[in-house]
């Protein structure tokens, strides 16, 4: 089975060793994306709300390169620094997956990449 890297200026550029994303056959597996802005390389200011909104875009972006989208995503899992930003959380990832969301997991952890609130990774089906 192929492996071909995924890579766009459209979304944050790997902080370290690992891919933006992988399609391997019919899947594409995009790595965790924080709340990067993609043009400046700093992070967004404000809220859950507004992390969360950030990462789900330079999600967007990552499986529109590798020739999916946010249709096509069968699984996330959503790693939050504090868990009772849930509900912030939740109602900005139900505008991005309204119909026939993933299937997901959500996990309090005690840290995250450069100290975000959020970090948020998928897998497509092309």
């Amino acid at each position: 089975m192929s492996k071909d890297v995924i890579a766009t200026s459209q979304a944050p550029s790997a902080i370290g060793p690992y891919s933006q994303a992988v399609r391997s056959g019919p899947w594409v597996f995009v790595s965790g994306q924080i709340p990067l802005d993609p043009a400046t390389g700093k992070i967004v200011e404000g809220d859950i709300a507004a992390q969360t909104e950030r990462v789900l875009k330079n999600l967007a972006a990552i499986l529109e390169a590798a020739g999916a989208g946010l249709a096509q995503v069968v699984k996330t899992t959503v790693y939050l620094r504090d868990l009772t930003e849930f509900a912030r959380m939740n109602e900005v990832y139900a505008r991005f997956f309204a119909d026939k969301p993933p299937a997901r997991a959500t996990v309090e952890v005690s840290r995250l990449p450069r100290d975000v609130q959020v970090e948020i990774d998928a897998i497509a089906a092309l």
